[in-house]
């Protein structure tokens, strides 16, 4: 009680300037609060830009890195290696169809169906042939 009749006893200009520093103080502390917030969510944010930066310029190194290495090779007459993995992969995908089509070849010549004792020939008279056959 004693110190709300000593505010009101304060002048009007007084007054005003006691309610516009409580008015600054509050905007400062929620921009300073906001400012804080910005500044964790801009750092969060910088991290995850630098780190798919990083992985961008990695991946750049190692591709410049394999061309000089290959290009030093080229200007030094050494030829490129083999690439055995390819090689190795074409051969076992050779070898696979190669297989799967012996095997459709093979069940399609053992049908039941279409027996070889089932075949007739027929003995066909050509008259007149050139190269006498018929005789």
């Amino acid at each position: 009680m004693f110190g709300t009749t000593l505010l009101d006893r304060r002048s009007r200009p007084e007054r005003i300037a006691d309610q516009a520093w409580q008015h600054l103080v509050s905007s400062v502390n929620t921009a300073g609060d906001t400012v804080r917030g910005t500044a964790r969510s801009a750092q969060r944010g910088g991290h995850r830009l630098s780190d798919g930066a990083g992985d961008v310029v990695g991946n750049a190194a190692d591709e410049a890195r394999r061309r000089a290495t290959l290009a030093f090779d080229a200007l030094a007459g050494r030829r490129p290696a083999l690439p055995w993995t390819l090689l190795i992969g074409v051969a076992l995908v050779g070898a696979a169809i190669g297989w799967a089509a012996g095997t459709a070849a093979r069940a399609a010549g053992s049908r039941d169906d279409r027996a070889v004792d089932d075949i007739d020939f027929v003995d066909v008279d050509r008259p007149n042939s050139p190269a006498n056959l018929d005789t």
